[in-house]
């Protein structure tokens, strides 16, 4: 996952750099652990966490370590020169720095399934190297496509070739854009799950549900749409603290939330990383994230109010 913007965050504590690798040009690879080596907290594929950088900005960043290594997080990060200053700044990172953490967070789940398909665009392997690593374990078949400009900018690709011909490396520098439809799984059972620029994930997601089948799974760098577009004024209650507060056009919920006292811890700001997760006890969610699958959003029992509002005048939360 890639750099997010400012917000706030739980302290879960401060990690060090124990490690510090180069793995293509533009991608670092950085080894975490507690200053006093203790362990830290557990997390299955899919998770990120949340690194608290020396100004306070906050981003978050896919795990892609070996899970049952209680004591270390391995985080990939590619730099971003044109982006808000994050991945420069973890790239500036060096062995023995310390820095705050939180998390680990999981919205991307790995769902059981009988044989897996994993799309990865550029620095979107990171999620999905731990997938495959279970789908191993547990002795799933699984497939890749690795799409990038260029095999030299593509992480993890030593790992990777010891699976042989189940990971297909797409280099768009010598071959053209890739015919992403060739590979929407043929079985309906197969679970897809992708992760890498709007654009493939798009193709993905336009592939759609199969019969009796599920969507393709995608983690996305940055919001789908214009999260300001057709805001418009509602009520909001926060049921256990009493408060009910008017969200105007201009504010977000959770912004209106604090504003009335009522505290909803925040991270991404662009409903993409999960933190501000919030039952809904009320009310008819008008969904903006980019984590909710289609079944999910027609539920309404959930939303992420640092980006998603109401349809109708009046929400009522769990909080």
């Amino acid at each position: 996952m890639a750099e997010m913007v400012q917000g706030a965050v739980e302290d879960r504590g401060v990690v060090v750099i124990e490690a510090r690798r180069e793995l293509t040009e533009g991608v670092v690879e950085l080894t975490l652990a507690r200053p006093d080596g203790s362990r830290l907290p557990d997390w299955a594929p899919g998770a990120h966490i949340d690194l608290v950088l020396a100004d306070g900005t906050v981003r978050q960043y896919s795990l892609c370590g070996d899970r049952w290594d209680a004591h270390r997080y391995r985080i990939a990060v590619q730099r971003e020169d044109d982006g808000r200053g994050g991945s420069r700044a973890v790239h500036a990172l060096r062995s023995g720095d310390t820095i705050g953490f939180g998390g680990p967070r999981n919205t991307f789940r790995l769902a059981p399934a009988p044989e897996y398909l994993f799309v990865a665009g550029g620095i979107g392997i990171t999620p999905l190297l731990p997938m495959v690593r279970q789908a191993e374990l547990l002795d799933i078949p699984w497939r890749m496509l690795y799409l990038g400009r260029s095999r030299e900018r593509l992480a993890y690709l030593d790992e990777l070739s010891r699976h042989g011909d189940r990971v297909h490396v797409h280099d768009a520098g010598e071959l053209g854009r890739a015919d992403l439809d060739t590979w929407r799984p043929a079985d309906a059972a197969t679970r897809v799950y992708a992760c890498g620029p709007s654009r493939l994930l798009d193709a993905v997601e336009a592939w759609g549900a199969p019969p009796a089948g599920h969507a393709p799974r995608v983690e996305r760098f940055t919001a789908l749409t214009d999260t300001t577009a057709a805001a418009t004024r509602f009520e909001a209650v926060a049921a256990r603290s009493g408060v009910r507060v008017t969200v105007e056009p201009h504010e977000t919920l959770a912004g209106a939330l604090a504003r009335g006292g009522v505290r909803v811890v925040t991270s991404c700001g662009q409903g993409v990383c999960g933190t501000c997760e919030t039952d809904v006890l009320a009310g008819v969610p008008d969904h903006r994230d980019t984590l909710l699958d289609d079944d999910e959003r027609r539920a309404g029992q959930c939303m992420f109010p640092c980006v998603s509002r109401s349809r109708g005048d009046l929400l009522v939360l769990d909080l």
